[in-house]
């Protein structure tokens, strides 16, 4: 449960902020203008003017990439943390699980127009690393 919750749950989650948060008028890190107070009010200029400048948007994409796309990938350790045999053979057959589940993903993404990549246990993390 840990695990899953860890990687598979977590990638299902937030993998696609990095995408989402990218396009700054989905998450404007701020406001130039206040918010509109009335329906109806708001043009493309006012739009233009309230969202931030480029290089606020520079600064804020460049922390949510690099906050958000540091990562080791599931099933792989930057440490040796076990040595003996039975973990270790364990770890390898986890690793092959996860390869051959990483190829049927590739797969069936062959046959879609926008591949589903969030669960691809190549792109997913170990572990919530924020």
């Amino acid at each position: 449960m840990v695990i899953f919750t860890c990687s598979a749950q977590h990638a299902a989650v937030n993998n696609g902020q990095v995408e989402y948060g990218s396009w700054m008028p989905n998450t404007p890190t701020s406001l130039q203008k206040p918010p509109p107070t009335q329906k109806g009010t708001v043009t493309e200029q006012t739009v233009l003017q309230t969202l931030p400048d480029r290089n606020m948007t520079l600064g804020a994409v460049s922390l949510t990439c690099l906050t958000l796309s540091s990562q080791v990938a599931l099933g792989h350790f930057p440490h040796e943390h076990f040595t003996e045999e039975v973990p270790c053979r364990l770890m390898r057959q986890f690793r092959a699980e996860l390869d051959k589940l990483d190829k049927e993903i590739d797969d069936k993404n062959k046959k879609h127009k926008l591949p589903y990549m969030y669960l691809k246990p190549t792109l997913m993390e170990n572990s919530v690393s924020i």
